[in-house]
């Protein structure tokens, strides 16, 4: 599975951004996705869950701040990021949740400026 993640870009504190990650295949049979991130310097995290039936799930860092998303007819997954502030700074990753392997693609760099 190839995995596209795009939308990053600077902003500034209490600025938004709208994340995207393409899926080369198709995304209905799987349970769960996530969007992970990497801050620099630290282990890479996940951020935000969605499974098969909507259900959400985020980390309490970006709980009441991020909202995922999935669209299976497009194949991808998405994540508003409001009141972004600067340590959700990070390269965003989306995949699998939990990961079960596979390559995690490039990400999308997103930066919070003060």
């Amino acid at each position: 599975v190839q995995l596209q993640a795009s939308g990053g870009g600077l902003v500034q504190t209490g600025g938004s951004l709208r994340l995207s990650c393409a899926a080369s295949v198709s995304i209905s049979s799987i349970n769960a996705m996530g969007w992970y991130r990497q801050a620099p310097g630290k282990q890479r995290e996940l951020v935000a869950r969605i499974n098969i039936g909507g259900s959400t799930i985020y980390a309490a860092s970006v709980k009441g701040r991020f909202t995922i998303s999935r669209d299976n007819a497009k194949n991808t997954v998405y994540l508003q990021m409001n009141s972004l502030q600067p340590e959700d700074t990070a390269v965003y990753y989306c995949n699998t949740a939990p990961y079960l392997g596979g390559d995690w693609g490039q990400g999308t760099l997103v930066t919070v400026s003060s």
